[in-house]
């Protein structure tokens, strides 16, 4: 084997990586645009469930708060479960203000809409 067919070989070998590398760049950008597509229409769809949905108000009491940090700049959100009078819970997210407003045990009239949060007024 002389040096002009090993150098054909290497040449061979480096195209094929080429092709490979790019075959593997078109699945990974596939991938990214599929998995950010399903972000969007999951956004969209809930945004319009909302919309949809009817302003509730019920008798309820406070079971349950929690809070989930997360994230380099330390995120944080802020939920509370709610009982209905028919022994129904929801968990609603909302600000921090409004959940430092709540008590465990507290009971009043929760005012929601699908799965936003409006108001929740003391007894």
């Amino acid at each position: 084997m002389d040096y002009s067919e090993v150098s054909q070989k290497i040449d061979k070998r480096i195209a094929m990586d080429e092709v490979i590398f790019n075959i593997m760049a078109v699945i990974a950008i596939l991938f990214a645009v599929f998995f950010i597509s399903i972000i969007v229409y999951n956004i969209v769809n809930r945004k319009k469930t909302v919309k949809h949905a009817p302003q509730l108000s019920v008798t309820a009491r406070v079971v349950s708060r929690r809070t989930d940090t997360w994230g380099d700049h330390a995120t944080t959100s802020y939920y509370a479960t709610f009982e209905v009078e028919s022994g129904d819970r929801i968990e609603l997210s909302m600000s921090g203000t409004e959940y430092g407003m709540l008590a465990e045990g507290d009971s009043g009239t929760l005012t929601f809409k699908g799965t936003d949060f409006i108001s929740f007024t003391r007894a």
